[in-house]
């Protein structure tokens, strides 16, 4: 009762302070000191983890699907995880590299890893009894490592939020967002007040929240002003989140990708069969990441004894132990002046360019020249390689012997800063256009997709659509004399019938036709001169969504 009449009063007080409301759509923008120096750090490590550990199965996901919700909301009462120690994830985290740590406080299933006072579906209810975020907090703090908060908009399991499980598709008979935005409030200042400072608040799925976000950012900056929060509070944010992908090249609004270890991209525990990705995927996003501006937000999940996986330790040690030699390529750095490529991402810093080589069969490569005269040019350790720069073109031949495994990075020193450079692509940019992109999102499901080199994105359409083209601008007249296309895993074998053409004149004529696509189509034809080519989907089951499609071409 005591716990009851004290949440009632937070909530009252809350609901009764100025600018809480979302009236005024505006917020306080990002304190650029404290946005400049999240981004210096470039890498840190998620935390999903709760009770669901002890299924296996997904956070808040699994519920209603699964695990019946009956069994999974009473799960806490068997989560005993005795053997975590807040100590040891911190070290983890650092040992990998990590500058930052950001902990699930609260996921979509509405359980809560603090002693919060505004529920009792907490940790200080579990056989545990035992704050969780503090414990956490107070060990970043010790070791020098940033800490910070996911808070989960969505709530499946508080009776005020509209919808429910599985997967937030159940309505609910009624429901009180005016009740459930004091309950979020409360909360998310309990947050900030008792376990601050925090380097960022990370909302999350805020469908149905809308502009209540507005009311969200305010509350978080009066609470602490160089706090940083996401943009998925329902009205905006200070930096985006890509999901699962490497965010685009963005010098203007900052970003932070946030990945996972697991070999099948499970954000909780997935059990013991669940793996690990190789080493050099992990590297691969730390070089695309910074090479793109971004940051790196790579998610481990605890095991429901409270010990972070073995394998998962290991391999963000062998990704701690190549930051030791490179990370001066990754930390403080700016991303370009080139942008990230299929075979190279550059990064930049004082008056320092990093050009990051990743595929490279003799150690030549071949770029864009830079503005600015190139006072040297070597490996991090020292090794001169040899350089050209005229008519335009910029050549470096790196001693084939020196060129390591994941990536080779070759310290260009300027006549100035390396930021005063403009961007330059590193391969010719294909202009992309189709007849329907998903939800009108060309952000994250444009024809441009199917051109980034990067089979973790997409070109989708919308649902039911059947019939569907996608076409590529080269930019100038190519020889081409291949195609490979990729349907997107897991929407594989959705295409029926189709037909890849090319443009002469007013017309469209076709080279080859097929059908089923699959994971992956490769056909190889007499070469063909043009700019412009599509591919003509006549027939689908589903709405099509390919990952890539890449053109065998040369100038001719």
């Amino acid at each position: 009762m005591k716990k009851l009449l004290s949440s009632l009063a937070l909530l009252a007080t809350l609901l009764a302070l100025p600018e809480t409301r979302a009236a005024d759509p505006a917020w306080p923008a990002a304190d650029p000191a404290a946005m400049a120096h999240w981004q210096s750090l470039r890498f840190g490590m998620f935390i999903h983890w709760g009770p669901v550990s002890l299924t296996g199965q997904e956070i808040g996901w699994s519920r209603g699907a699964q695990t019946p919700i009956a069994v999974y909301d009473n799960l806490y009462h068997q989560f005993n995880p005795t053997n975590f120690n807040a100590d040891e994830w911190v070290s983890i985290a650092k040992a990998a590299g990590m500058k930052y740590i950001v902990l699930t406080t609260k996921h979509h299933d509405g359980f809560c890893l603090w002693d919060t006072k505004l529920t009792d579906y907490n940790i200080m209810n579990t056989p545990l009894h035992r704050d969780v975020v503090r414990e956490l907090a107070t060990a970043c703090k010790k070791q020098g490592i940033e800490f910070g908060a996911y808070y989960s908009v969505t709530d499946w399991y508080n009776q005020d939020w509209p919808v429910t499980s599985p997967g937030g598709k159940v309505k609910r008979d009624k429901s009180n967002l005016d009740a459930y935005e004091a309950y979020l409030q409360g909360q998310i200042s309990e947050l900030i007040t008792n376990y601050g400072s925090l380097i960022t608040i990370w909302n999350d799925v805020s469908a149905m929240y809308e502009q209540r976000g507005a009311a969200t950012i305010k509350m978080v900056r009066r609470l602490q002003p160089n706090i940083l929060i996401n943009n998925r509070t329902g009205a905006g944010g200070d930096y985006d989140t890509p999901e699962q992908k490497i965010g685009k090249f963005q010098l203007n609004r900052p970003w932070e990708s946030c990945m996972t270890v697991s070999a099948h991209n499970a954000w909780a525990w997935g059990g013991s069969k669940d793996g690990v990705k190789p080493l050099a995927a992990c590297l691969n996003m730390l070089i695309l990441g910074a090479g793109g501006d971004g940051n790196i937000l790579l998610n481990v999940g605890p095991r429901p004894d409270g010990v972070i996986d073995p394998a998962q330790a290991g391999l963000l040690k062998q990704v701690g132990d190549w930051l030791t030699t490179h990370g001066e390529s990754i930390y403080g750095t700016r991303g370009g002046p080139w942008k990230p490529g299929n075979h190279i991402a550059s990064t930049r810093k004082d008056n320092v360019v990093y050009l990051h080589v990743m595929k490279s069969s003799d150690g030549k490569i071949e770029l864009p020249a830079l503005t600015a005269t190139i006072q040297s040019a070597t490996l991090l350790d020292g090794q001169p390689v040899t350089w050209q720069q005229n008519e335009g073109r910029l050549t470096i031949q790196i001693p084939a012997a020196a060129l390591e495994p994941v990536d080779t990075i070759v310290k260009l020193t300027l006549d100035r800063q390396a930021m005063s450079l403009p961007v330059l692509s590193a391969e010719a940019e294909i202009k992309a256009s189709a007849s329907n992109v998903y939800q009108g999102d060309d952000n994250d499901y444009g024809p441009q997709q199917a051109f980034d080199h990067d089979k973790n994105t997409r070109w989708a359409t919308n649902e039911g659509t059947k019939q569907a083209w996608i076409q590529a601008d080269l930019g100038a007249v190519k020889l081409v004399s291949g195609v490979r296309i990729h349907e997107a895993e897991p929407y594989t074998n959705r295409v029926m019938q189709f037909e890849f053409q090319y443009r002469s004149g007013d017309a469209w004529r076709t080279i080859v036709s097929g059908a089923h696509l699959g994971a992956r189509y490769a056909m190889d034809f007499n070469p063909v001169q043009a700019r412009e080519f599509r591919l003509n989907i006549l027939d689908a089951t589903e709405g099509p969504t390919l990952s890539e499609i890449e053109l065998v071409a040369k100038q001719p």
